[in-house]
């Protein structure tokens, strides 16, 4: 092959990769100059937000390249199930009650005193900037986004595709009053077509009254963002919803930490904890909890109920499908205290101001 072809192909390549990079999914990234909030915030520096405690992205002793061949080349015939059994429910007439609906992974929406709130919502089929990959478990597409009648509040933790999604986000935007996300991640929002005024954008330890009863608090989470080779652009938050009756934790993505007591003990305690019990490894602990982590955070949040998402829909680690189920029920079952574990189906109505058992669907 002559130099002259080589050199056209090499230049065929980089502009299909700067193309592909260019496409409106991957966002915008945050201009520090034009947003001087970025700059004032305690949690930025150099360009990028920071974590309160150190955290790396690998384990000690993990390597990048053996992580990757474990991944790609993993051939664990459970870590994707032939079908997840769900519950759906007319979305456009709910019950009267206070209630949270399980999606699948970190997706659920939450109906307080007549406000519908949804968090990080992902009904595209996929987890993956990359067409058919890492797509949605047989069974769990269960709504279309014609289902919904109205979002009061989305609520978005952080900018990774799978709980930020392009297409969720541009096709529900009629049906959405408000965007509630942290700093930075609302660059992506108005470069997607919604308007500033659409967008309340908080950093760590900041509030918003979202009405005369209802609360809303960033806090903070051991993490990272980032949607191209750039990471920490935007923060990655959790949240405190107060409501008249209710306190609930939204844990979005997070390793465990000391965050969970500081937090239990300035918001806390709380009747309800989402936290993300699943997609973990060894090799990257830091920042997704092990299942005996969920069950310490909960301790630490003095939170009540405990929801574990992250799991029950696409496959972003090695383990079985159902391993984060199982195993924190199994850890609870043993604990010299038991939690109060909700194991919800996808889909299944779950009243937050009433007692419930749920089915072990999972084993």
């Amino acid at each position: 092959m002559s130099l002259k072809i080589i050199t056209f192909v090499c230049l065929l390549l980089v502009l299909g990769i700067v193309y592909f990079l260019n496409l409106p999914l991957f966002g915008k990234l945050p201009n520090a100059h034009k947003d001087p909030r970025l700059l004032k915030s305690k949690n930025y520096k150099d360009g990028t937000f920071f974590n309160q405690e150190n955290t790396p992205a690998l384990t000690e002793g993990s390597g990048y390249l053996e992580v990757s061949k474990n991944f790609f080349f993993n051939d664990n015939p459970n870590k994707i199930p032939n079908h997840i059994p769900a519950m759906p429910v007319d979305l456009k007439n709910l019950p009267e009650e206070n209630l949270l609906i399980w999606f699948g992974h970190s997706s659920y929406l939450l109906k307080i005193d007549g406000l519908i709130y949804v968090v990080d919502p992902v009904f595209s089929g996929s987890a993956s900037p990359i067409p058919g990959n890492v797509k949605a478990f047989e069974g769990t597409q269960i709504y279309n986004l014609t289902d919904l009648k109205k979002i009061d509040f989305l609520i978005i933790t952080h900018d990774h595709y799978d709980h930020l999604d392009y297409q969720t986000v541009k096709e529900i935007k009629p049906l959405v009053n408000k965007v509630i996300c942290g700093l930075g991640v609302d660059a992506h929002f108005l470069h997607w077509g919604y308007a500033k005024e659409d967008l309340i954008v908080l950093d760590w330890e900041e509030s918003s009254m979202l009405s005369q009863d209802a609360k809303i608090t960033a806090t903070t989470s051991r993490h990272f963002s980032g949607r191209t080779f750039k990471r920490n652009s935007a923060l990655w938050c959790s949240y405190v919803l107060e409501t008249a009756g209710l306190k609930l934790y939204i844990g979005g993505d997070s390793g465990y930490g000391k965050h969970f007591a500081a937090i239990g003990q300035k918001y806390g305690p709380f009747d309800w904890a989402i936290l993300e019990n699943g997609q973990y490894n060894k090799d990257w602990k830091y920042i997704h909890m092990m299942p005996e982590e969920v069950l310490m955070a909960q301790q630490d949040l003095g939170a009540k109920k405990l929801v574990p998402v992250h799991s029950g829909k696409f496959a972003l680690a090695t383990h079985d499908w159902n391993e984060p189920l199982l195993k924190i029920t199994e850890l609870n079952e043993k604990a010299p205290i038991k939690q109060q574990l909700m194991t919800p189906k996808l889909g299944e109505l779950v009243y937050l101001n009433k007692d419930q058992v749920f089915e072990q669907w999972y084993k």
